[in-house]
């Protein structure tokens, strides 16, 4: 408690001198942060891009409709594995039949 106090008293007294420290900390600060950022700049420059195929709008098209459908397929499963309701059940099923049958049409 009495260093507490002691610090505060100096703090007082001489605020360039602390103001002056804590201006150097800053710098410190940033000064390591900046030779990070510089370190992973480097490293992200040294790493070959993976080159991406660009797709005709067609084709971008059909890949969203068949990522859909897949995710569809999937939130229907998880649905029928909870689902307690025959009749819901029968619903969903059909459903997962549709699904399928479509997701079908994309892979030919």
């Amino acid at each position: 408690m009495r260093r507490i106090l002691c610090k505060m008293r100096k703090a007082e007294h001489f605020p360039q001198l602390f103001r002056r420290r804590e201006h150097i900390m800053e710098a410190m600060a940033r000064g390591w942060e900046s030779k990070s950022v510089e370190a992973q700049q480097d490293e992200a420059g040294q790493k070959a891009p993976n080159p991406r195929v660009k797709l005709t709008p067609e084709q971008a098209a059909r890949s969203r409709e068949r990522e859909n459908l897949r995710l569809s397929r999937q939130t229907v499963v998880q649905q029928i594995e909870s689902s307690q309701n025959p009749r819901h059940r029968k619903i969903l099923q059909d459903a997962l039949a549709e699904l399928d049958q479509r997701l079908s049409r994309f892979e030919k």
